[in-house]
């Protein structure tokens, strides 16, 4: 059994309804996998929620185990953001902290947007 870390648009696919992201997690979660978020999805969809949306929102966010912003995992996304910075690539700071979060965990990130994340030792779960 594994340890799932979502990315912010597989949440919000799920909120939305969107693209049966709800039947895959299920399925996981039928396979005794966990899911889990990190503060910096917490704070994306909060900023983006909507008032009538709060309580659904609440509930889905609280389902999943959240995974603390540590120490290690800021310093490992302020290097891998420095380092795709001097290859000239600039990355989206969000994207990079989930990123961390996945590598110093040593979880597999499901997400819907592979190109945000170009880190070749994160293991993705591509989602279509």
């Amino acid at each position: 059994m594994a340890v799932y870390l979502l990315d912010t648009n597989v949440i919000i696919d799920v909120l939305n309804n969107k693209r049966d992201r709800r039947g895959l997690l299920r399925q996981l979660l039928d396979q005794r996998h966990t899911l889990a978020c990190c503060p910096i999805n917490v704070t994306e969809i909060y900023a983006g929620m909507r008032p009538h949306e709060a309580d659904a929102t609440e509930r889905f966010l609280r389902s999943l185990q959240l995974l603390p912003m540590t120490w290690p995992v800021a310093k490992l996304a302020g290097e891998i953001s420095r380092d795709y910075r001097k290859k000239g690539k600039t990355l989206n700071l969000g994207d990079v902290i989930i990123a961390a979060t996945a590598l110093y965990n040593n979880l597999t990130l499901l997400t819907g947007n592979i190109k945000d994340f170009p880190m070749k030792e994160l293991a993705l779960y591509p989602l279509p």
